[in-house]
């Protein structure tokens, strides 16, 4: 566990996608990481926005980029860029993963979709 309560460097990524898009056949455009238990979800730009939905839901205020050479962290409470540990691997989604994914199941008119 990291000296940030609400963040446990133990806990791995949930999956390499956002796992509730890929529940419901949807799709994101970028990628989110809870810092507390691991959940990916879709970014706020995405058309579900399941990353935010899942921190109100649960109650888990840190989120991590999932996306390659990223590595910020945002707090949901305060709405603000805070500073992190380093999470359990991998650090971010699949490299061979499209943007937006996944792959086949992208819109053509996606960018008129995003928030």
């Amino acid at each position: 566990m990291s000296d940030i309560a609400g963040i446990d460097v133990t806990v791995g990524p949930s999956g390499p996608g956002c796992v509730d898009c890929e529940a419901a056949g949807g799709w994101w455009f970028h990628l989110r990481r809870c810092a507390q238990c691991g959940h990916v979800g879709c970014c706020d730009s995405s058309p579900s926005q399941h990353a935010s939905g899942h921190a109100r839901q649960a109650g888990h205020r840190y989120v991590q980029s999932f996306e390659p050479g990223e590595s910020w962290f945002w707090d949901y409470v305060d709405e603000s860029f805070v500073a992190g540990p380093a999470l359990a691997d991998p650090q971010h989604r699949p490299l061979d993963q499209a943007v937006p994914g996944p792959a086949g199941r992208v819109p053509e008119d996606w960018r008129h979709q995003l928030h």
